[in-house]
This record gives C-alpha cells, sequence and structure tokens, in this order.
C-alpha cells in the first residue's frame, strides 16, 4: 500500500505534515511518498528511520489557501496537491492525502481522476461525534445548492462509506430537516425524501438539528451550505465547552481537587470531540481515494488521515460507490428516482 501525501499542503506544514507521515509509515506499516520542496522535506526528515517506507517527490509549486481552486490548478502543475494526484492518477499510490486548499484537493481530483460514472456532484463528507460514536455526514462544503438527484446520491455514497469504512451493517441515514414529518423541508428535500426511500437503503427518514449528535442516525444527508455551517459550528461548540469547563475548575480549591479525579474521564471527552482523531474527509464520488484534512491538521491527524485512506483502498470504497450506481438503474421505474 502507497499513500500520497500532500507535504506542503496546510498551516503547519511542512513539519506537521511530515511527522504525520511518519507516524503513519511505521505504525500502520506502509509505504508513504512526500510530495513537495524536496529541500524543505527533507529537512524535516531529517535523519528519521523509517525503514525505508517514506520516499519524497519533488514538487517545486504550491497552491495557497487563497488561491482560486480551479485557476491556481491549471497554472500550477507542478504543485505539490497537482503532483500527489497525479501518482494516484498514473498507478504509482493508492490514495492522496491533502491539508492544503480544499477547493484545489476537491479540483485535482475531478480533473486527474475523475468522477464515479452516475455521479455529477462529488460529496465532502465529514464527521461529527455522537453520543455513542460517529456520524457521517455529507455534503459539508462542496455543493453550496444541491437538487434532489444530488440529495439522493449522497444518502447512497454515505450509506456505503459508514459501512466499509465504520464498519456498520446496515447504517440508518436521515434527511435533515426542520422537521420528522415527510412534508417538512423545502423543495429539493421534499423532493429527495421518496426518492431516497426507494434508493435501498435503510433511510430512516427526515431528522431535525436536536438529532445530529444524538447517535441514532448514522449517516446525515444535507447540501453543502447546511453541512459546513453544522460541521463547524460543532467544532466551535466543542471548543467552547472545553474552554468553559477549564475556567469552572480553576475558579475554586474543591473544584480543582475534583478536577484531578475527574481528568482521565475528561480527556477521553477530548479525544472524541477532537476532529484530529479521524483524521480527514474523503471526497465521495470520484474515481478514486481523495483525502481533504483541516487545514491546521497535526501530525496526528495526518497520521489519522492517512490510515482512512488505507482504509477506504483496502474495503473497496470505491468501488462499492460504483458499483451502487450501476445498480441504482434499476430502480428507476416510474420515475422515482432521478
Amino acid at each position: 500500500m502507497i499513500i500520497a501525501v500532500d507535504a506542503m499542503g496546510g498551516d503547519l506544514a511542512p513539519r506537521e505534515i511530515v511527522q504525520g507521515a511518519l507516524l503513519a509509515a511505521m505504525e500502520y506499516n506502509l509505504s508513504v511518498i512526500l510530495v513537495g520542496d524536496e529541500k524543505q522535506v527533507q529537512a524535516e526528515l531529517g535523519n528519521s528511520d523509517a525503514g525505508g517506507l517514506i520516499s519524497v517527490v519533488h514538487a517545486p509549486e504550491t497552491i495557497g489557501m487563497g488561491e482560486h481552486p480551479a485557476v491556481a490548478v491549471r497554472r500550477k502543475r507542478n504543485s505539490s496537491i497537482v503532483r500527489a494526484t497525479q501518482l494516484v492518477r498514473d498507478g504509482e499510490a493508492g490514495a492522496v492525502v491533502s491539508a492544503g486548499n480544499t477547493g484545489a484537493a476537491m479540483t485535482s481530483a475531478l480533473l486527474y481522476l475523475g468522477r464515479i460514472k452516475g455521479i455529477d456532484r462529488p460529496a465532502i463528507a465529514g464527521v461529527l461525534p455522537n453520543e455513542k460514536g460517529r456520524t457521517i455526514m455529507l455534503d459539508v462544503g462542496a455543493n453550496v445548492d444541491c437538487k434532489p438527484a444530488h440529495l439522493l446520491r449522497f444518502g447512497i455514497m454515505g450509506y456505503h462509506y459508514a459501512k466499509k469504512i465504520m464498519g456498520i451493517d446496515n447504517p440508518r441515514v436521515g434527511l435533515l430537516s426542520n422537521g420528522e414529518e415527510n412534508t417538512k423541508g423545502n423543495e429539493a428535500t421534499l423532493a429527495a425524501f421518496p426518492q431516497l426511500q426507494a434508493a435501498g437503503i435503510n433511510f430512516i427518514g427526515n431528522i431535525e438539528g436536536r438529532d445530529i449528535f444524538s447517535g441514532n442516525t448514522d449517516v446525515i444527508v444535507c447540501d453543502g451550505f447546511t453541512g459546513n455551517i453544522v460541521l463547524k459550528a460543532g467544532e466551535g461548540m466543542a471548543s467552547s465547552l472545553l474552554k468553559m469547563i477549564k475556567e469552572e475548575i480553576t475558579r475554586s480549591y474543591l473544584a480543582k481537587l475534583g478536577m484531578i479525579m475527574a481528568a482521565p474521564a475528561l480527556k477521553e471527552l477530548k479525544k472524541r470531540i477532537d476532529y484530529s482523531e479521524y483524521g480527514g474527509a474523503p471526497f465521495l464520488g470520484v474515481n478514486g481515494v481523495s483525502i481533504a484534512c483541516h487545514g491546521s491538521s497535526t501530525a496526528n491527524a495526518i497520521k489519522n488521515a492517512v490510515r482512512l485512506a488505507r482504509d477506504s483502498v483496502d474495503n473497496y470504497l470505491v468501488e462499492s460507490i460504483r458499483e451502487s450506481m450501476e445498480n441504482m438503474k434499476s430502480r428507476r421505474a416510474g420515475g422515482i428516482i432521478a
């Protein structure tokens, strides 16, 4: 297994990216190709010994966070994210991981890996912690405006992601709306509801915002505008809650004493809501494995993103989605599925 990692993408690149790649290579015993400015990457590698599992491919250009994705990808053909994606296209790597410009990573995936037939809008699948484990939400940013047919395909792709990567036998898929009744929602969700019912997946109907973190749904379907707001609101809430807990604990001696006893539980809670534990989010619908990471990803986040990339390849995630799109043709009778 070989994973290509964009060594120059992210706020903490290349140091944290390189360190994360080293951790992944040694912990998971897989080969990693670091793509980026060779001098900078080698300087970060130093004398690190990863048993020959780390190699470097020189890419002299970098796409910044503020650059227009489509323009940058076409102009900077020698950028780290483009070269890393090309390695997957050429069969030299099984997957690509990047903490750089998400739009550029998506554009590179579409341009060099292409779409799975039957999907015209790939989605970003984000992970949210819940009371019982984890919930997949898609889309969380790739598609601001969505048609019912897009939401249908998000539901199918999310179902297979939860099944293949999270190990859930029959994932529960919910459609995010402003009410549980099938009469609630906007035009897109109202039209998507019966299509998801007929899709051959475990569709449980509409869910409301209060259900997102309950753990009663494994996959949440929504447009990218809504999903991105929910994802970032969740990250902000988790960070604020931990800060408020810390402030309250330091107010009195008894609270500090109690914190000593509660420290192990608080440590586990922090781990559950830490995005770096999930690594990254895959672009579902592209014809290859491409993982996008948070811009401020640490070495731990990159390590876990590489693990996610490996699992996606090993569990044939792309092939499973491709097969489901082919099978969907047989469920279009009566015009129920678009």
